[in-house]
């Protein structure tokens, strides 16, 4: 594991604690001593959106995201292999479009924040950006590789 890999995944590890830690925290304030946790669910929401934009690129990256392995192994081996990259073409596009519409979207909503905790759009969007943008530069390197292997086929 490159170490890009391993500091993304100890970051989404530390989100992934933050998201049990903070509704058993909630849980926890409001049981045992009668106090509110303002902002908890405002927090674990923004907990799990980082999670699952930071992951992408992890997931993009070890081909572990959704393919149709039992059509594509119906299909003889030249036409898999062009269907693949024409996978790998299409992924790079749409993932780098939504990307750039993000990073639009950032500009646009600099200035606006949670209501409660007062977190900024831009985090949540940073980490949409960052996920796509990744899973882009994944996807392109995939290109001349495609992860596709013909390993998840369910046979």
């Amino acid at each position: 594991m490159r170490l890009p890999e391993r500091v993304l995944t100890a970051i989404v590890v530390a989100v992934m604690a933050g998201l049990v830690v903070v509704p058993t925290a909630q849980v926890i304030m409001r049981g045992v001593f009668t106090l509110p946790f303002i902002g908890a669910e405002e927090l674990t929401r923004f907990l799990l959106i980082c999670l699952v934009f930071l992951a992408y690129p992890l997931v993009i990256g070890h081909g572990e995201n959704i393919v149709m392995g039992e059509l594509k192994a119906a299909m003889p081996k030249k036409v898999r292999a062009v269907v693949n990259v024409a996978i790998s073409i299409s992924a790079v596009a749409v993932t780098g479009f939504v990307g750039w519409v993000t990073a639009v979207n950032i500009t646009r909503n600099l200035s606006n924040a949670t209501p409660t905790l007062a977190i900024p759009f831009w985090l949540f969007l940073g980490a949409t950006l960052f996920g796509f943008a990744g899973a882009a530069l994944i996807h392109l390197l995939h290109l001349r590789k495609p992860p596709q292997a013909d390993k998840n086929v369910a046979v």
